[in-house]
């Protein structure tokens, strides 16, 4: 794996298809023949030079811009060379399948193989090699892909936040803070002889609570930046005929799913994903909740059963005009849905929806809950709110993208603080363990910026990267 490394590399680095312009990357050590072979000249340090790009006899593959950037002052820390040529997928491989051939070919220059190991890039390659050569830590690294997949202004504008080392300068800040307690208690612990209470002197007590405080607020804000990146999964559930496809399509502002006055139409899960004040939603409409003797339709309602388990939010969705109704159908209905919120997963947010607020008389008795019209649109606006209050969604100023991967490291972080906050309020602290708690803290925190991280979870993060980025 080390070998392979430290390979040069090359890839496409824009996306499939066709475009105005399209670009060749190349990263690794001693590029500079490689440029001159494509170029016909040797390039000049970080400018843009305009020229063909020739195949092995000499002819003109295309005409565009080429830039060298000699190494360590490049986007990977190596050489790097960029071919902007036009954007067609033809042109863009026959470059590619240049730049190989070139690579292990004799340089006329030194008489020398220009770079026999040349070759394509894995995906995130390019960005994994600028974390392995300190040009950003692992959050920025991150942050790149998640730029890249953002779906919100929001969500960009956070991950550009991350991407420039807002939240790697929070978690850096915890990291020091810990580091000096850390040399406290391991201070006390390597001069026992000494008759000196370092931990009252330097208030190690007092300091630990205000970096769990200072923990919890970093925490609180990378939940909300996890919000931003994930998204809410929501769920439409209710029985048949409810109005939940017309409200997914009311809140999608599309006719998304199909809507008709007969009951069970929705047979299968129907996703869309819609924003809130820049928040992602993934709102799922899911088959009535009933008894149903129909094969199709009783998949439909186990399917919607699991959407339901793994939401973040379920809009518990009521028809209004039928659940007050007097009679034995109201009755029926009232109770229907009595079972289904029985069966509703506990601690699960749910919020009570009450459709066709234009048939809502003026001294009917209201239940708690929200009144919408899907039909007209009214009541949807204080929907959007509730959902985003009931989430616990604060406003998108000043976050940074946070992932599930950094939430578990400051749980971890929380716990060992925790723990360590009991150590020294029993009557004779164990300072070794608490040294131990402080060290695993130190651990888990700088897993978010990867000054402790496996070459396994490294694996993962950068697999999920495009080539060429």
């Amino acid at each position: 794996m080390l070998g392979r490394q430290q390979d040069p590399i090359v890839a496409i680095a824009t996306a499939p298809g066709r475009g105005a312009v399209g670009m060749i990357r190349a990263s690794g050590v001693g590029l500079a023949p490689l440029a001159r072979a494509l170029c016909g000249s040797q390039l000049l340090p970080r400018q843009a030079t305009y020229g063909p790009f020739k195949d092995a006899n000499g002819q003109v593959i295309d005409k565009g811009l080429a830039i060298f950037f000699p190494a360590p002052a490049s986007y990977t820390g190596e050489d790097v060379l960029e071919l902007q040529a036009h954007g067609g997928p033809a042109v863009l491989r026959l470059l590619l399948q240049r730049c190989l051939q070139a690579a292990s070919q004799t340089d006329e220059a030194t008489g020398q193989l220009r770079l026999p190991h040349l070759r394509l890039a894995e995906p995130g390659e390019f960005t994994r090699r600028a974390f392995l050569n300190g040009k950003i830590d692992l959050a920025q690294a991150e942050a790149v892909a998640d730029l890249i997949d953002a779906t919100t202004e929001a969500g960009a504008r956070s991950a550009a936040r991350s991407l420039v080392g807002a939240f790697s300068l929070e978690i850096e800040a915890l990291l020091q803070q810990l580091v000096r307690l850390r040399m406290v208690v391991e201070a006390t612990l390597d001069f026992p002889e000494e008759d000196i209470d370092f931990i009252k002197k330097a208030d190690v007590h007092g300091q630990l609570q205000a970096l769990r405080e200072r923990v919890a607020e970093v925490q609180a804000r990378a939940t909300q930046g996890a919000i931003l990146r994930e998204g809410i999964r929501v769920v439409i559930a209710g029985q048949p005929n409810a109005g939940k496809s017309s409200l997914l399509n009311a809140l999608a502002g599309a006719e998304r799913a199909i809507v008709t006055p007969i009951a069970g139409t929705t047979r299968d899960k129907v996703t869309e994903l819609i924003q809130i004040d820049g928040v992602p939603l993934h709102v799922t409409d899911t088959a009535g909740l009933r008894e149903s003797s129909d094969l199709v339709e009783k998949i439909g309602i186990e399917r919607a059963w699991q959407e339901i388990r793994a939401a973040d939010a379920v809009l518990f969705l009521h028809d209004w005009p039928r659940y007050r109704a007097a009679d034995a159908h109201g009755q029926a209905y009232r109770e229907l849905d009595a079972q289904i919120a029985q069966q509703l997963p506990a601690g699960l947010a749910v919020l009570q929806v009450w459709n066709k607020i234009d048939s809502l008389a003026p001294d009917d008795q209201a239940p708690e809950g929200l009144f919408v019209s899907a039909k007209t649109g009214e009541g949807l606006q204080a929907l959007r709110q509730a959902l985003l209050d009931r989430v616990g969604w604060q406003g998108a100023e000043g976050l940074y993208m946070a992932r599930a991967r950094h939430l578990h490291a400051l749980e971890q972080v929380m716990s060992q603080l925790e723990v360590a906050l009991q150590q020294l309020q029993a009557q004779e602290p164990a300072l070794d363990l608490l040294a131990e708690d402080l060290r695993q803290a130190h651990n888990a925190l700088a897993q978010i910026t990867g000054e402790f991280t496996s070459d396994d979870l490294l694996g993962v993060i950068f697999a999920s990267f495009c080539i060429g980025k």
